[in-house]
């Protein structure tokens, strides 16, 4: 069975967790993605700790169902293969600092030359114009000047446990306007240039905020809102044995629900939607009433009830949940070198043209001789590029 993107040729040049998670999304539904690294050791990502077998963790689940092409890109013969490669691509996915790709000679009109029909996608911090335009940062720096960091958490800004900006913001905004161009391109018969910008996809985040500080003029801050644990009936609650449950009772049917398991009728007649000093005094007795069992009690307690009441699990224990093996969220899968190991499953479900998992991550410039023969290069050709350290 065909997957979704089978035929999409993809040059993935992105290093990291943005590009590589972009690209993994294409990979996982049929495209046909060649990472392109430096010969001196590849992706950064590689070297991290800790490893499965020889190969880095992070590198062996971003990295799945692609190719490894290493290739010099300063050298006049690493340009002219990448030319090649990009004549008969649909794609080129890069995250370097706006004006790296043009010293190169390698950037956007540069290619279009060859290829009219390219999707060019450049995924940068703080895009390809503008005053930060060539400024360094990270994630945590993208949320906090989108406004999204000030009033994440309780008390005080707080940082997330995944990186909203790269993923969020760089990496799924990067996949879907490749979808939209390549849709675009049907009908155009060109290609195009896609400038994603972490900070701009992070802003866009705060849609829900943005619209309420819209109409109301309030600026956020932590703790002030339904969904930033400013109510009582959606927080997150400590339980006897340090554990936490996650209480999202927002609804009227389930906040009922909830005091009828919690027997505490008491409460379904307070206010508990409205914002006000009584909040406090509600998250209190709920606090209270929580430290009373175990998380597992709990969880048995609301297992049945309607009322989005869940525990918080570890990630040991999301990945062994019925849930998540139910959805094959986590699969098992044996490597020839690296023995057995556990695998992020593919989260969008396809009638049609499901994802699969064909391919191990690559080692570095594992492809590289199969890729430089099809471009039509000899044997003794691509042992010469390898010596000169061209590949």
């Amino acid at each position: 069975m065909q997957s979704a993107l089978c035929g999409l040729k993809v040059l993935d040049l992105s290093r990291l967790l943005p590009g590589p998670f972009c690209s993994m999304l294409m990979a996982d539904l049929g495209a046909d993605v060649i990472k392109v690294e430096d010969p001196r050791g590849g992706d950064y990502i590689r070297a991290w700790q800790p490893k499965i077998g020889e190969s880095s963790g992070y590198h062996t689940v971003l990295n799945r169902n692609k190719k490894s092409l290493t290739l010099n890109l300063k050298s006049p013969e690493g340009k002219a293969i990448f030319e090649k490669l990009v004549a008969c691509a649909d794609v080129v996915l890069e995250g370097f600092r706006p004006g790296v790709m043009k010293k190169l000679g390698l950037d956007f009109p540069s290619l279009e030359r060859i290829n009219p029909r390219l999707i060019y996608c450049a995924i940068s911090g703080y895009g390809a114009d503008g005053v930060f335009a060539h400024k360094a940062g990270h994630d945590i720096n993208y949320l906090a000047l989108s406004g999204v960091l000030s009033y994440s958490g309780k008390d005080r800004p707080s940082v997330s446990g995944v990186q909203i900006a790269d993923l969020g913001g760089g990496a799924l905004m990067a996949a879907f306007s490749i979808m939209a161009a390549l849709f675009a391109r049907e009908r155009m018969g060109r290609g195009q240039f896609l400038d994603i910008s972490m900070a701009d996809g992070s802003f866009s985040w705060n849609c829900m905020r943005f619209g309420k500080f819209a109409a109301g003029g309030q600026v956020p801050s932590p703790g002030d809102d339904m969904l930033n644990q400013g109510v009582a009936c959606y927080n997150i609650y400590e339980t006897s044995d340090g554990r936490y449950m996650s209480l999202g009772a927002l609804e009227p049917q389930f906040w009922k629900a909830f005091c009828r398991v919690a027997g505490r009728p008491e409460w379904e007649s307070a206010p508990y939607f409205q914002p006000g000093a009584h909040q406090k005094e509600l998250r209190e007795a709920i606090s209270r009433f929580f430290l009373q069992k175990s998380m597992a009690e709990w969880t048995e307690i609301f297992k049945d009830a309607d009322c989005c009441c869940e525990p918080v699990l570890n990630l040991d224990e999301a990945m062994e949940s019925r849930l998540l093996r139910d959805r094959a969220m986590v699969v098992d899968l044996v490597n020839a070198s690296w023995g057995a190991y556990k695998q992020l499953g593919i989260a969008p479900k396809f009638s049609l043209t499901p994802g699969v998992l064909h391919s191990h991550a690559p080692a570095l410039g594992q492809h590289t001789t199969s890729i430089l023969a099809e471009l039509g290069y000899r044997s003794e050709q691509i042992e010469e590029l390898k010596r000169s350290g061209t590949v």
